[in-house]
């Protein structure tokens, strides 16, 4: 059941589903609020008839859980997609949002704003990040280019690239932070949505709904990408033009993610295999799915990653690096099984 019904009945479950999840995820945590008290105060702040709660009840609901929330859903959608569009546009199943450095790059600008002070205080450690994981990017683009701009090079730059800024962020850590703010910089490298605000599902929204677009847009192209540049050309594909659209948005769309939430990882990996299982190879199909289970897969896995260890909180990153690795042996493992 892999046509575009079955495309359509999946996004539209998951659509469902993901509501679902928003609206209990935000009533799990110490303080006790119930789905209809979560209902009561969005619908309040959203002109709806207001509905007797607590002032307390209110801000951990519209202040802190809602935005959190919200935020793990696009940064899992926006994740999910950009590994399924780097996995086909450069026929790679191993490829994932942060293979052209972008996470490495991103790293290095919060930390410099957080322990050197970069900015002066007017560029916060969102902006320090996105600046980082741009000159980052545009590293990668001027080594690919080069070296000749073939889809191989990109990989390579990019590791190039990945290598040189995860080891500035180190030698910036420890030679000039304390052991204070190399714990704050560790909990943020490793990725974190407890700062989340309404400014950042915004902006992190605005960037997914484009890429969305660009993205659903190039569905054929990335189709005949599958096949390899040369059929690609073949078929009267621009395979450089498209080539450089689709990294830019991707690469951009991964920097407004990591700015906000640090570098998540799996999520980009693992999860577009989970999607092509539902809704077949075919991206008009694919990428919609890939994006409400992405979106799904990371609400919950935010949710654990605050609640397991109440009061304790544990990096999201961490939570979706022990749940991809076994997912992703099971994917490799499958793969194998099918050849």
């Amino acid at each position: 059941m892999r046509g575009a019904g079955a495309a359509l009945l999946w996004t539209v479950a998951g659509l469902a589903v993901l509501a679902a999840s928003v609206a209990v995820a935000i009533t799990i945590g110490p303080a006790d609020i119930g789905v209809a008290d979560v209902w009561s105060v969005v619908a309040a702040h959203l002109g709806g008839e207001a509905v007797e709660v607590s002032p307390i009840r209110d801000g951990i609901v519209w202040d802190l859980r809602l935005p959190r929330t919200l935020l793990a859903a696009v940064c899992g959608a926006g994740l999910a997609v950009c590994g399924a569009v780097m996995q086909s546009l450069l026929r790679n199943p191993l490829a994932d949002p942060f293979v052209l450095g972008v996470s490495s790059g991103a790293s290095t600008g919060a930390v410099a704003v957080v322990v050197l002070g970069v900015g002066g205080g007017v560029l916060s450690v969102t902006g320090g990040a996105f600046v980082g994981a741009v000159c980052s990017f545009a590293l990668v683009l001027l080594l690919s280019h080069t070296l000749g701009g073939a889809t191989d090079r990109v990989v390579l730059s990019g590791v190039a690239a990945m290598q040189l800024f995860s080891a500035l962020t180190s030698f910036v850590v420890m030679t000039a932070a304390d052991a204070e703010t190399t714990r704050g910089v560790l909990f943020w490298l490793l990725g974190s949505l407890g700062g989340a605000g309404w400014g950042d599902v915004g902006v992190c929204g605005a960037v997914l709904a484009a890429a969305l677009l660009i993205c659903g847009g190039h569905a054929r192209t990335l189709d005949a990408f599958a096949f390899g540049e040369d059929a690609a050309a073949a078929l009267g594909v621009a395979v450089a033009r498209t080539r450089l659209v689709l990294l830019c948005v991707t690469a951009l769309l991964t920097a407004a993610l990591v700015s906000a939430a640090g570098a998540i990882g799996f999520v980009g990996l693992v999860l577009p295999h989970a999607a092509r299982a539902l809704a077949g190879p075919g991206h008009a199909r694919l990428l919609p799915v890939t994006a409400v289970t992405g979106a799904v897969f990371l609400v919950w896995a935010d949710t654990l990653a605050r609640t397991v260890l109440d009061p304790q909180e544990v990096p999201v990153g961490v939570v979706t690096s022990l749940i991809g690795v076994p997912a992703f042996v099971l994917v490799l493992y499958r793969t194998r099984s099918t050849r």
